[in-house]
């Protein structure tokens, strides 16, 4: 009894695998008491033999990206094959434990080595050539889908590789299609040829909402214009002297008109009537007015050197700016309101706070040519300002320097006018231009960025003096006028006149012409009585037409011989 319960001892004792040159023998090799049992464990001795060596010689894999278990908390984790281990995982079982019914012990064993096996297989694995064995574990597991592929062969059978994820492309997003090519040039074409005043245009405006064209000119009359027909509606006549200026009110029901008379008058362009009150204080010729944003406010400049801010209502000077040392050819009412811009003949543009009339800023090209008119631009953030040396320039009056200067028309003598307008194909992108009339009796368009010349418009018999844009629904116009007494509205050609008028170009040559004596519209005449009217100098009244060559700034030909200028010649900017 002894005997026998010694030599169980003994056994489990001895049927503790020994590890040896990193393999774990068979429990037969270990203890060979096993061999002389009886013949009711052979069945049980035999299927622990044929695990056991299945465990001891486990497959050859080839080498691939080592992980290290050197942290793991589970060494028996070390003393199998990391895919039988992990394969036994999801099975919901220990990698020790076998599939079927066995007479081995537990995997409990393993635990008596601690990590002697862990240290072994550490040794004997290696990073593949070329390989970082710290590389960042998720930039490890990210490159590679081939890896994976690689590895994968029939005797692991318990993976299935998607052999063509790795050929996958996400599916194409459609793309919007590229936008159109910025459009190298305008095509404006003479829509209508406006008659009616007896002397020159000096100012045209279309209304805010496109439907009118307002013009005054060196008659003292103002006429108003329908925009599609071209049918005269209304002839305001009131003023003693020759128009210098007009402005419509944000409503379009008022027109305001400055005349060399020094006086500045309201057209009611709906009742058709006159405002009974003139808006009297300057002490010489109005040159220049403008409305502000909300209607209740009006800005004038004058050859007095002066800017006045008027109320509309009580027609009263609110604020009165000491602007300029020399007559202020032009002013312009920022979007907003807030502030005011202004230019003399001095060479300075001012920029002015509304509010408090404070100066905030004073712009000066180093050339410091004469400055005739400014315009904000419909931002806000720019001015234009023309120039009597044959440039538009373009200011950013917030860093005070000269961004662009626009050349191609002549301009020396006259105060000339224009804005800014819109171009590009329906529906595509809008690009800005530059627009303004020529001595030389041509109207010039600019891109705004480029500077290059889009189209230049003929068709006027004298100097251009002013020119407006506007878009009334789907056409885009333009209406100028000038010294030959005529308005002419100009419209953008779509593609297909485009290409009707590459095989008839007589149609812009013979416009509709439009005569607007007074038969087709209203005359509205404010008395003015026997008064003769003379100048400051005593010179009888005559048309002014914007010349600034002389004092008085009038001439009775429309057409005035070239004289030598007390200003001088400009040279060229460098901007």
């Amino acid at each position: 009894m002894d005997g026998s319960m010694h030599r169980s001892k003994r056994r489990r004792l001895d049927t503790t695998p020994k590890p040896q040159n990193g393999f774990i023998h068979s429990p037969v090799e270990s203890s060979s008491d096993e061999l002389a049992a009886g013949s009711d464990h052979e069945e049980a001795e035999r299927r622990r033999a044929s695990w056991s060596i299945q465990k001891a010689y486990p497959p050859q894999r080839p080498y691939r990206r080592s992980r290290s278990f050197s942290g793991s908390e589970s060494p028996d984790e070390l003393a199998v094959d990391a895919k039988e281990y992990w394969s036994a995982r999801n099975r919901g079982r220990s990698p020790s434990s076998p599939s079927e019914p066995s007479a081995e012990p537990s995997s409990e064993r393993y635990l008596d080595h601690d990590h002697d096996e862990a240290e072994e297989e550490e040794e004997d694995v290696a990073p593949e050539p070329g390989l970082d064995p710290e590389i960042d574990p998720e930039q490890e597991d990210g490159g590679a889908e081939g890896d994976v592929e690689e590895t994968a062969t029939a005797a692991d059978g318990d993976v299935a590789v998607d052999q063509s994820f790795g050929e996958r492309s996400p599916t194409p997003v459609p793309q919007p299609p590229p936008p159109p090519p910025k459009p190298d040039k305008v095509t404006y074409h003479q829509k209508y040829l406006l008659r009616g005043h007896i002397r020159g245009v000096s100012a045209v405006r279309f209304s805010p909402d496109s439907s009118m064209i307002a013009s005054g000119g060196a008659d003292g009359a103002v006429k108003v214009w329908d925009t599609v027909t071209g049918r005269l509606i209304h002839t305001f006549e009131g003023h003693l002297a020759g128009i210098s200026t007009i402005s419509w009110s944000p409503d379009g029901a008022t027109i305001a008109s400055g005349s060399d008379d020094k006086t500045i008058r309201l057209w009611n362009v709906l009742t058709g009537k006159a405002h009974p009150i003139p808006f009297v204080g300057h002490h010489n010729y109005v040159y220049q007015i403008a409305f502000s944003p909300k209607g209740n406010m009006l800005v004038s400049g004058s050859y007095d050197e002066a800017v006045f801010l008027w109320d509309v209502r009580s027609a009263r000077v609110m604020r009165s700016l000491p602007a300029h040392s020399d007559p202020v050819g032009g002013i312009d009412v920022v979007w907003d309101g807030t502030l005011i811009a202004s230019c003399a003949t001095d060479g300075l543009i001012r920029i002015w706070d509304t509010a408090t009339g404070q100066c905030l800023r004073t712009l000066v090209h180093e050339d410091n040519p004469p400055v005739t008119a400014v315009k904000f631009s419909p931002n806000g953030k720019y001015v234009l300002a023309w120039t009597l040396d044959d440039c538009v320039r373009l200011w950013d009056y917030v860093e005070g320097r000269c961004i662009k200067t626009y050349q191609g028309h002549g301009n020396k003598k006259y105060s000339l006018q224009g804005g800014f307008g819109v171009y590009g194909e329906r529906g595509g992108p809008r690009y800005a231009f530059v627009v303004s009339g020529s001595e030389d009796g041509a109207v010039l368009c600019w891109d705004v960025v480029s500077k290059q010349v889009l189209q230049r418009l003929e068709g006027h018999n004298g100097v251009v003096l002013g020119v407006d844009t506007c878009t009334l629904e789907e056409s885009r116009l333009m209406v100028s006028c000038g010294l030959d007494g005529t308005v002419r509205v100009w419209e953008e050609a779509n593609a297909d006149a485009e290409a009707a008028d590459t095989t008839n170009t007589s149609t812009a040559n013979t416009p509709p012409q439009i005569n607007g004596d007074g038969v087709n519209g209203d005359t509205v005449q404010q008395p003015i009585g026997n008064m003769e009217v003379e100048k400051p100098n005593g010179l009888p009244e005559t048309n002014h037409d914007h010349n600034l060559e002389q004092p008085n700034g009038h001439k009775d030909d429309p057409e005035p011989e070239p004289e030598d200028t007390e200003m001088g010649e400009a040279t060229g900017p460098d901007g």
